[in-house]
Protein backbone atom coordinates (compact mmCIF):
# COMPACT_ATOMS: atom_id res chain seq x y z
CA UNK A 1 0.00 0.00 0.00
CA UNK A 2 0.93 3.37 -0.44
CA UNK A 3 -0.36 5.08 2.47
CA UNK A 4 1.15 8.38 3.34
CA UNK A 5 2.42 9.04 6.89
CA UNK A 6 1.98 12.50 8.54
CA UNK A 7 3.68 14.42 11.00
CA UNK A 8 1.25 13.02 13.76
CA UNK A 9 2.05 9.78 12.48
CA UNK A 10 -1.31 9.05 11.58
CA UNK A 11 -1.31 6.94 8.02
CA UNK A 12 -3.72 8.14 5.75
CA UNK A 13 -4.72 6.53 2.60
CA UNK A 14 -4.11 7.92 -1.00
CA UNK A 15 -7.62 8.36 -2.60
CA UNK A 16 -7.30 8.79 -6.01
CA UNK A 17 -10.12 9.77 -7.91
CA UNK A 18 -10.85 10.22 -11.48
CA UNK A 19 -13.87 12.09 -12.97
CA UNK A 20 -15.04 12.96 -16.73
CA UNK A 21 -17.10 15.50 -17.46
CA UNK A 22 -16.24 18.47 -15.49
CA UNK A 23 -15.90 21.82 -17.05
CA UNK A 24 -14.90 25.43 -15.72
CA UNK A 25 -18.60 25.88 -15.38
CA UNK A 26 -19.24 22.93 -13.81
CA UNK A 27 -21.72 23.16 -11.06
CA UNK A 28 -22.96 19.91 -8.64
CA UNK A 29 -20.09 17.70 -9.48
CA UNK A 30 -17.23 19.61 -9.18
CA UNK A 31 -18.68 21.10 -6.10
CA UNK A 32 -19.20 17.81 -5.20
CA UNK A 33 -15.30 17.01 -5.85
CA UNK A 34 -14.00 19.81 -4.19
CA UNK A 35 -16.04 19.37 -0.63
CA UNK A 36 -15.39 15.62 -0.46
CA UNK A 37 -11.27 16.16 -1.05
CA UNK A 38 -11.57 18.63 1.00
CA UNK A 39 -13.26 16.02 3.60
CA UNK A 40 -10.78 13.61 2.94
CA UNK A 41 -7.67 15.92 3.13
CA UNK A 42 -9.07 16.95 7.04
CA UNK A 43 -9.13 13.61 7.86
CA UNK A 44 -5.78 12.75 7.20
CA UNK A 45 -5.62 11.22 3.97
CA UNK A 46 -4.20 12.23 0.48
CA UNK A 47 -6.86 12.77 -2.23
CA UNK A 48 -5.61 13.28 -5.80
CA UNK A 49 -8.20 14.26 -8.17
CA UNK A 50 -7.55 13.32 -12.29
CA UNK A 51 -9.83 14.92 -14.75
CA UNK A 52 -9.63 15.68 -18.41
CA UNK A 53 -8.16 19.88 -19.18
CA UNK A 54 -7.81 21.36 -22.36
CA UNK A 55 -3.76 21.63 -21.26
CA UNK A 56 -2.26 19.80 -18.75
CA UNK A 57 -1.48 20.31 -14.95
CA UNK A 58 -0.64 19.53 -11.53
CA UNK A 59 -1.06 21.34 -8.23
CA UNK A 60 -1.58 21.26 -5.27
CA UNK A 61 -5.36 22.89 -4.03
CA UNK A 62 -7.59 23.37 -0.66
CA UNK A 63 -9.01 19.44 -2.16
CA UNK A 64 -6.04 17.92 -2.32
CA UNK A 65 -3.66 17.48 -5.81
CA UNK A 66 -5.17 17.86 -8.94
CA UNK A 67 -3.96 16.63 -12.15
CA UNK A 68 -5.63 17.25 -15.44
CA UNK A 69 -4.61 15.77 -18.13
CA UNK A 70 -5.59 17.15 -22.37
CA UNK A 71 -8.77 15.49 -23.42
CA UNK A 72 -10.47 15.85 -26.23
CA UNK A 73 -14.07 17.89 -26.36
CA UNK A 74 -17.23 16.13 -26.83
CA UNK A 75 -18.91 17.95 -29.50
CA UNK A 76 -22.45 19.17 -28.92
CA UNK A 77 -21.45 19.24 -24.88
CA UNK A 78 -21.34 22.95 -24.30
CA UNK A 79 -17.34 22.07 -23.30
CA UNK A 80 -17.22 18.77 -21.49
CA UNK A 81 -13.98 16.32 -21.93
CA UNK A 82 -13.20 13.48 -21.20
CA UNK A 83 -10.25 11.48 -20.37
CA UNK A 84 -9.25 9.35 -23.61
CA UNK A 85 -6.09 7.09 -23.93
CA UNK A 86 -6.37 4.22 -21.64
CA UNK A 87 -2.46 3.73 -21.85
CA UNK A 88 -1.56 7.28 -20.53
CA UNK A 89 -4.11 7.14 -17.49
CA UNK A 90 -3.27 3.34 -16.92
CA UNK A 91 0.77 4.73 -16.71
CA UNK A 92 -0.33 7.40 -14.50
CA UNK A 93 -2.32 5.59 -11.97
CA UNK A 94 0.06 2.84 -11.47
CA UNK A 95 2.36 5.90 -10.49
CA UNK A 96 0.06 6.95 -8.60
CA UNK A 97 -0.26 3.88 -7.09
CA UNK A 98 -3.41 4.68 -5.13
CA UNK A 99 -4.80 2.96 -1.95
CA UNK A 100 -8.31 3.38 -2.88
CA UNK A 101 -9.96 4.63 -6.67
CA UNK A 102 -12.64 5.95 -6.87
CA UNK A 103 -14.45 6.70 -10.33
CA UNK A 104 -17.25 9.70 -11.23
CA UNK A 105 -17.76 8.29 -14.95
CA UNK A 106 -19.88 4.85 -15.28
CA UNK A 107 -19.09 5.15 -18.84
CA UNK A 108 -15.88 5.59 -20.51
CA UNK A 109 -13.85 4.67 -17.59
CA UNK A 110 -15.43 1.90 -16.41
CA UNK A 111 -12.22 -0.27 -17.53
CA UNK A 112 -10.64 1.35 -14.22
CA UNK A 113 -12.59 -0.71 -11.78
CA UNK A 114 -10.99 -4.14 -13.80
CA UNK A 115 -7.57 -2.18 -13.69
CA UNK A 116 -8.11 -1.94 -9.87
CA UNK A 117 -9.18 -5.40 -9.09
CA UNK A 118 -6.01 -6.48 -10.68
CA UNK A 119 -3.96 -4.51 -8.80
CA UNK A 120 -6.42 -5.36 -5.64
CA UNK A 121 -6.83 -2.05 -5.29
CA UNK A 122 -10.22 -1.31 -3.37
CA UNK A 123 -12.42 1.02 -5.95
CA UNK A 124 -16.10 2.37 -5.92
CA UNK A 125 -17.74 4.23 -8.31
CA UNK A 126 -20.12 7.04 -7.73
CA UNK A 127 -23.60 6.89 -9.55
CA UNK A 128 -23.87 10.84 -10.36
CA UNK A 129 -26.54 10.39 -12.57
CA UNK A 130 -29.34 7.53 -13.74
CA UNK A 131 -28.07 5.24 -16.94
CA UNK A 132 -31.75 5.41 -18.34
CA UNK A 133 -32.90 8.78 -16.75
CA UNK A 134 -30.13 10.47 -19.08
CA UNK A 135 -31.04 7.72 -21.95
CA UNK A 136 -34.72 8.87 -21.82
CA UNK A 137 -33.90 12.53 -21.97
CA UNK A 138 -31.96 11.77 -24.99
CA UNK A 139 -34.79 10.69 -26.47
CA UNK A 140 -34.15 6.32 -26.07
CA UNK A 141 -37.38 5.18 -26.01
CA UNK A 142 -37.97 3.57 -22.41
CA UNK A 143 -37.94 -0.14 -22.47
CA UNK A 144 -34.71 0.25 -24.45
CA UNK A 145 -33.62 2.85 -22.41
CA UNK A 146 -33.94 0.15 -19.50
CA UNK A 147 -32.96 -2.49 -20.82
CA UNK A 148 -29.62 -0.78 -21.99
CA UNK A 149 -29.35 0.87 -18.45
CA UNK A 150 -29.35 -2.40 -16.85
CA UNK A 151 -26.32 -4.11 -19.34
CA UNK A 152 -24.54 -0.95 -18.33
CA UNK A 153 -25.26 -1.44 -14.67
CA UNK A 154 -24.65 -5.19 -14.26
CA UNK A 155 -21.42 -4.23 -15.78
CA UNK A 156 -20.09 -1.40 -13.70
CA UNK A 157 -21.38 -3.82 -10.38
CA UNK A 158 -19.32 -6.32 -11.28
CA UNK A 159 -16.11 -3.75 -12.22
CA UNK A 160 -16.31 -1.83 -8.78
CA UNK A 161 -15.99 -3.26 -5.43
CA UNK A 162 -18.35 -0.95 -4.83
CA UNK A 163 -21.03 1.29 -6.00
CA UNK A 164 -22.13 4.81 -4.56
CA UNK A 165 -25.39 6.04 -4.53
CA UNK A 166 -26.35 9.85 -2.99
CA UNK A 167 -29.74 8.89 -2.78
CA UNK A 168 -32.50 5.57 -2.56
CA UNK A 169 -34.00 6.48 -5.72
CA UNK A 170 -30.29 6.62 -7.43
CA UNK A 171 -30.34 3.09 -6.05
CA UNK A 172 -32.95 1.49 -7.26
CA UNK A 173 -31.75 0.64 -11.03
CA UNK A 174 -28.70 -0.88 -9.65
CA UNK A 175 -30.80 -3.15 -7.17
CA UNK A 176 -33.30 -3.71 -10.24
CA UNK A 177 -30.48 -5.75 -11.68
CA UNK A 178 -29.52 -7.60 -8.56
CA UNK A 179 -26.01 -5.73 -7.33
CA UNK A 180 -24.74 -6.48 -4.07
CA UNK A 181 -22.55 -4.24 -3.61
CA UNK A 182 -24.45 -0.54 -3.43
CA UNK A 183 -23.92 1.30 -0.20
CA UNK A 184 -25.80 4.80 0.06
CA UNK A 185 -24.24 8.58 1.07
CA UNK A 186 -25.85 11.70 0.32
CA UNK A 187 -24.17 14.78 -1.14
CA UNK A 188 -24.09 17.67 0.98
CA UNK A 189 -24.22 21.60 1.24
CA UNK A 190 -21.95 24.39 2.86
CA UNK A 191 -24.74 25.61 5.34
CA UNK A 192 -22.62 28.71 6.59
CA UNK A 193 -22.05 30.13 3.24
CA UNK A 194 -26.09 29.27 2.17
CA UNK A 195 -28.56 30.81 4.51
CA UNK A 196 -31.61 32.57 4.69
CA UNK A 197 -30.33 35.58 6.14
CA UNK A 198 -28.29 36.63 2.76
CA UNK A 199 -32.22 37.23 1.71
CA UNK A 200 -32.38 40.40 -0.03
CA UNK A 201 -35.35 42.46 -0.68
CA UNK A 202 -33.30 45.00 -2.71
CA UNK A 203 -31.45 42.40 -5.07
CA UNK A 204 -35.04 40.78 -5.09
CA UNK A 205 -36.21 43.65 -6.57
CA UNK A 206 -33.58 43.85 -9.23
CA UNK A 207 -34.11 40.96 -11.03
CA UNK A 208 -37.79 40.47 -10.26
CA UNK A 209 -37.92 43.88 -11.76
CA UNK A 210 -41.57 44.37 -11.27
CA UNK A 211 -43.01 41.03 -11.05
CA UNK A 212 -44.98 39.52 -8.01
CA UNK A 213 -42.94 35.93 -8.21
CA UNK A 214 -39.52 35.66 -8.30
CA UNK A 215 -38.65 31.89 -9.75
CA UNK A 216 -35.01 30.92 -10.29
CA UNK A 217 -33.51 27.79 -11.90
CA UNK A 218 -29.56 27.07 -11.56
CA UNK A 219 -28.80 24.18 -13.62
CA UNK A 220 -26.90 23.13 -16.89
CA UNK A 221 -28.50 24.10 -20.02
CA UNK A 222 -28.44 20.62 -21.87
CA UNK A 223 -30.83 17.88 -23.36
CA UNK A 224 -30.74 15.85 -19.88
CA UNK A 225 -30.98 18.94 -17.71
CA UNK A 226 -34.92 19.53 -19.29
CA UNK A 227 -34.00 24.00 -18.80
CA UNK A 228 -36.84 24.15 -21.38
CA UNK A 229 -39.39 23.20 -18.68
CA UNK A 230 -38.69 26.11 -16.95
CA UNK A 231 -39.91 28.10 -19.73
CA UNK A 232 -42.91 26.34 -19.96
CA UNK A 233 -43.62 27.04 -16.35
CA UNK A 234 -43.19 30.17 -16.70
CA UNK A 235 -45.14 30.59 -19.20
CA UNK A 236 -47.84 28.58 -17.75
CA UNK A 237 -48.16 30.63 -14.77
CA UNK A 238 -48.62 33.88 -16.43
CA UNK A 239 -51.16 32.11 -18.61
CA UNK A 240 -53.06 32.08 -14.89
CA UNK A 241 -52.44 35.82 -14.32
CA UNK A 242 -49.45 35.66 -12.11
CA UNK A 243 -46.67 38.03 -12.63
CA UNK A 244 -43.60 36.01 -12.28
CA UNK A 245 -39.99 36.27 -14.17
CA UNK A 246 -37.27 33.80 -14.07
CA UNK A 247 -33.56 33.68 -13.79
CA UNK A 248 -31.07 31.44 -15.11
CA UNK A 249 -28.42 30.59 -13.47
CA UNK A 250 -25.88 28.49 -15.59
CA UNK A 251 -24.55 27.62 -19.03
CA UNK A 252 -24.93 24.81 -21.95
CA UNK A 253 -25.24 23.95 -25.45
CA UNK A 254 -28.82 24.71 -25.32
CA UNK A 255 -28.85 28.93 -24.56
CA UNK A 256 -29.21 29.92 -27.63
CA UNK A 257 -32.22 28.09 -28.39
CA UNK A 258 -33.27 29.16 -25.06
CA UNK A 259 -32.86 32.72 -25.28
CA UNK A 260 -34.59 33.11 -28.65
CA UNK A 261 -37.46 31.26 -27.15
CA UNK A 262 -38.06 33.38 -24.36
CA UNK A 263 -37.19 36.83 -27.05
CA UNK A 264 -40.01 35.05 -29.43
CA UNK A 265 -42.74 34.18 -26.19
CA UNK A 266 -41.88 37.62 -24.63
CA UNK A 267 -40.85 36.25 -21.80
CA UNK A 268 -39.44 37.97 -18.61
CA UNK A 269 -36.25 35.81 -18.47
CA UNK A 270 -32.61 37.05 -17.53
CA UNK A 271 -29.82 34.18 -18.76
CA UNK A 272 -26.78 34.95 -16.81
CA UNK A 273 -24.63 32.47 -18.14
CA UNK A 274 -22.20 30.52 -15.53
CA UNK A 275 -22.00 32.00 -11.85
CA UNK A 276 -18.77 31.47 -10.79
CA UNK A 277 -18.90 33.44 -7.48
CA UNK A 278 -20.23 30.62 -4.84
CA UNK A 279 -21.51 34.20 -2.96
CA UNK A 280 -23.30 35.67 -5.52
CA UNK A 281 -24.50 32.40 -6.18
CA UNK A 282 -25.59 31.95 -2.94
CA UNK A 283 -27.55 35.90 -2.65
CA UNK A 284 -29.42 34.72 -6.11
CA UNK A 285 -30.82 31.42 -4.59
CA UNK A 286 -31.41 33.17 -0.95
CA UNK A 287 -33.40 36.39 -2.92
CA UNK A 288 -35.73 34.13 -4.99
CA UNK A 289 -39.07 32.78 -3.87
CA UNK A 290 -39.15 29.06 -5.56
CA UNK A 291 -36.22 27.55 -7.32
CA UNK A 292 -37.32 25.24 -10.50
CA UNK A 293 -35.46 21.88 -10.73
CA UNK A 294 -36.93 20.21 -13.64
CA UNK A 295 -34.04 17.57 -14.23
CA UNK A 296 -35.78 14.43 -14.57
CA UNK A 297 -32.68 12.44 -13.85
CA UNK A 298 -30.91 13.76 -11.13
CA UNK A 299 -29.93 11.63 -8.51
CA UNK A 300 -29.56 14.59 -5.61
CA UNK A 301 -29.06 18.31 -7.07
CA UNK A 302 -27.20 19.89 -5.34
CA UNK A 303 -28.26 23.59 -6.78
CA UNK A 304 -31.87 22.50 -5.22
CA UNK A 305 -30.48 21.49 -1.83
CA UNK A 306 -28.38 24.92 -1.61
CA UNK A 307 -31.68 26.52 -2.47
CA UNK A 308 -33.01 25.08 0.31
CA UNK A 309 -30.11 26.10 2.93
CA UNK A 310 -30.69 29.67 1.53
CA UNK A 311 -34.58 28.99 2.51
CA UNK A 312 -36.04 29.23 -1.01
CA UNK A 313 -38.56 26.15 -1.80
CA UNK A 314 -37.20 23.87 -4.34
CA UNK A 315 -39.95 22.67 -6.84
CA UNK A 316 -38.78 19.68 -8.82
CA UNK A 317 -39.49 17.05 -10.91
CA UNK A 318 -41.50 13.75 -9.54
CA UNK A 319 -39.51 11.67 -11.94
CA UNK A 320 -35.81 12.36 -10.16
CA UNK A 321 -34.20 11.91 -6.85
CA UNK A 322 -34.97 15.50 -5.72
CA UNK A 323 -38.48 14.43 -3.96
CA UNK A 324 -36.60 12.08 -1.73
CA UNK A 325 -33.93 15.54 -0.88
CA UNK A 326 -36.86 18.22 -0.56
CA UNK A 327 -39.20 16.53 1.71
CA UNK A 328 -41.73 19.00 2.50
CA UNK A 329 -39.44 21.79 2.11
CA UNK A 330 -41.37 22.66 -1.50
CA UNK A 331 -43.34 19.80 -4.18
CA UNK A 332 -42.92 17.49 -6.44
CA UNK A 333 -44.45 17.77 -10.15
CA UNK A 334 -45.00 15.55 -13.25
CA UNK A 335 -42.84 17.14 -15.95
CA UNK A 336 -45.46 19.05 -17.87
CA UNK A 337 -45.46 22.88 -17.45
CA UNK A 338 -48.92 22.57 -16.36
CA UNK A 339 -48.07 20.34 -13.15
CA UNK A 340 -44.97 22.55 -12.20
CA UNK A 341 -46.87 25.77 -12.50
CA UNK A 342 -49.94 24.26 -10.20
CA UNK A 343 -46.71 22.79 -7.73
CA UNK A 344 -45.77 26.96 -7.87
CA UNK A 345 -48.63 28.28 -6.82
CA UNK A 346 -49.50 25.74 -3.99
CA UNK A 347 -46.30 26.35 -2.48
CA UNK A 348 -46.73 29.83 -2.74
CA UNK A 349 -50.07 29.79 -1.19
CA UNK A 350 -47.88 28.79 2.23
CA UNK A 351 -47.33 31.89 4.41
CA UNK A 352 -43.58 32.64 3.24
CA UNK A 353 -42.15 32.38 6.79
CA UNK A 354 -43.15 28.84 7.47
CA UNK A 355 -41.80 27.73 3.46
CA UNK A 356 -38.52 29.87 4.19
CA UNK A 357 -38.37 27.71 7.74
CA UNK A 358 -39.15 24.37 6.53
CA UNK A 359 -36.21 24.89 3.22
CA UNK A 360 -33.46 25.92 5.88
CA UNK A 361 -34.55 23.07 8.51
CA UNK A 362 -34.62 19.83 5.56
CA UNK A 363 -31.19 21.85 4.56
CA UNK A 364 -29.68 21.19 7.51
CA UNK A 365 -29.55 17.45 7.35
CA UNK A 366 -27.09 17.37 4.94
CA UNK A 367 -24.00 18.94 5.92
CA UNK A 368 -20.52 18.18 4.18
CA UNK A 369 -19.66 16.61 7.39
CA UNK A 370 -22.20 13.80 7.20
CA UNK A 371 -21.33 13.33 3.48
CA UNK A 372 -17.64 12.85 3.47
CA UNK A 373 -17.72 10.77 6.75
CA UNK A 374 -20.55 8.10 4.32
CA UNK A 375 -18.09 8.59 1.31
CA UNK A 376 -15.17 7.79 3.95
CA UNK A 377 -17.02 4.64 4.92
CA UNK A 378 -17.58 3.77 1.42
CA UNK A 379 -13.99 3.45 1.07
CA UNK A 380 -13.54 1.79 4.55
CA UNK A 381 -11.11 5.07 5.51
CA UNK A 382 -11.23 6.51 8.64
CA UNK A 383 -13.53 9.15 8.87
CA UNK A 384 -12.44 10.97 11.98
CA UNK A 385 -11.30 14.60 11.05
CA UNK A 386 -7.31 15.20 12.93
CA UNK A 387 -7.85 18.13 14.57
CA UNK A 388 -6.08 21.05 13.67
CA UNK A 389 -5.18 19.97 10.52
CA UNK A 390 -3.40 22.45 8.03
CA UNK A 391 -5.78 23.40 5.15
CA UNK A 392 -3.29 22.77 1.83
CA UNK A 393 -2.12 26.70 0.47
CA UNK A 394 -4.57 27.03 -2.96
Amino acid sequence: MSGSRRADGVEGLRIVRLANFVTPTSGGLRTALRELGRGYLAAGHEPVLVMPGEAPSDTMTSQGRVITLPGPELPGTGGYRVLAGRARLSALLDELAPDRLEVSDRTTLRWTGEWARRRRIPSVMVSHETADGVLRTWGVPGAFAVRAADRLNRRSAWSYARIVCTTEWAEREFVRVGARNVVRAPLGVDLDRCRPARHSEVLRARYAEGAGVLLLMCSRLSVEKCPGLALDTLAALRGHGVRAALVVAGEGPLRGSLTRRAEESRLPVRFLGHVSDPEELADLQAAADICLAPGPAETFGLSALEALACGTPVVASASSALPEVVGDAGAAAPDTARAFAGAVREVLSRPEPTRREAARARAELFGWDRAVTAFLEAHDARATPIPGHPEVAV
